[in-house]
């Protein structure tokens, strides 16, 4: 798509707009309902499906089918965030009436750090065609690399502080308790940062590990910069209420490492097979609606089986429950 700077700046701005509604409806700290997170993630679905009608309505199919492909891999990556998030708000404690004002500065963030990566990501497209032997090369090694810590539980693990965290904490201080949603406080006429700043820089900077496998994944599926800015920035804005909405399905969500490796594995393997198409070798490509049909279809699949199990894993331990309190009599 040629798309225009006037529009470039249309699209930021609709944006800018909708992020501000959302933050001034939820400025006020207070626990987030099953009920408001719903409504919030139903609109930005909705949203995000109307932009994709329009891009349909101007730009036809082609840009359509990349930006819904992109839209849905992008989702179902920032489902994998969630777990992190959820060890972020236990490490630091954060109370529940303030995870939405973290979340959303952190997914905020996120975003602008991530429309640096596809900035850089398309100027290094635009120069350098073998790029995509790397993107495809790294796919597969992330999706290995997810198949592994799968096996190894990862997402039991605690959260470990990133050296630039550590690094601003060491550099200002850090408060021992809350205070509000204030960022920074002066105690004993030093000014230092709040736990709630802290919190927040840590998902924002955890965000950019995520954004190593999800560029590379999205320019797998389209090269198209407005495309990829567009399906992170829906991806991101709907993470928030997704939090909410199924964290507590999150730990039955066991078999969500082995489904985004299939399709991280999948769409490195379409990389190097255009990387070789660019090249003049004479190799069969995977097209966009055969990409989107098997993103979606493994994503499914993965749910079922995830229920599944997980269900199967409670029953068993009700049952195990049953016999140590029968033993115990």
């Amino acid at each position: 798509m040629n798309v225009s700077l006037s529009v470039w700046l249309l699209t930021v701005a609709v944006l800018c707009v909708l992020v501000a509604v959302d933050f001034f409806v939820g400025r006020k700290p207070h626990d987030v309902s099953v009920k408001e997170a719903g409504t919030w993630t139903v609109v930005w679905i909705v949203l995000a499906v109307l932009f994709g009608l329009g891009l349909w309505y101007f730009g036809g199919s082609g840009p359509t089918g990349e930006f819904f492909a992109g839209y849905i891999t992008e989702k179902s990556l920032s489902v994998d965030n969630l777990f992190v998030f959820v060890l972020i708000m236990g490490k630091f404690a954060v109370p529940s009436q303030y995870q939405q004002r973290v979340l959303m500065v952190g997914v905020l963030m996120a975003l602008v750090l991530r429309a640096i990566f596809i900035a850089a990501g398309a100027a290094i497209i635009s120069a350098f065609s073998w790029v995509f032997y790397i993107f495809g090369a790294f796919l597969i090694w992330t999706a290995w690399k997810l198949v592994q810590d799968a096996r190894k539980e990862e997402h039991e693990e605690e959260y470990q502080e990133n050296k630039l965290l550590k690094m601003a904490e060491e550099r200002f201080g850090v408060a021992d308790r809350y205070h509000g949603t204030k960022l920074f406080i002066t105690e004993n006429g030093k000014r230092i940062m709040t736990p709630m700043l802290v919190v927040m820089l840590a998902i924002g900077s955890t965000d950019v590990l995520f954004a190593l496998d999800s560029i590379p994944a999205i320019y797998g599926l389209t090269q198209d910069p407005y495309i990829v800015f567009t399906a992170n920035a829906f991806a991101l804005m709907g993470l928030r209420q997704l939090y909410f909405l199924i964290g507590g399905l999150l730990k039955k969500l066991v078999h969500l490492s082995y489904g985004l490796s299939i399709i991280l594995g999948f769409i490195g393997v379409k990389l190097v097979l255009h990387a070789l198409h660019e090249s003049g070798v004479h190799v069969p490509e995977i097209s966009i609606p055969f990409s989107l049909g098997f993103i979606v279809l493994v994503l499914a699949a993965t749910t079922v089986t995830s229920l599944r199990a997980s269900k199967k894993r409670e029953a068993e331990e009700a049952e195990e429950d049953k016999r140590r309190a029968a033993g115990s009599r």
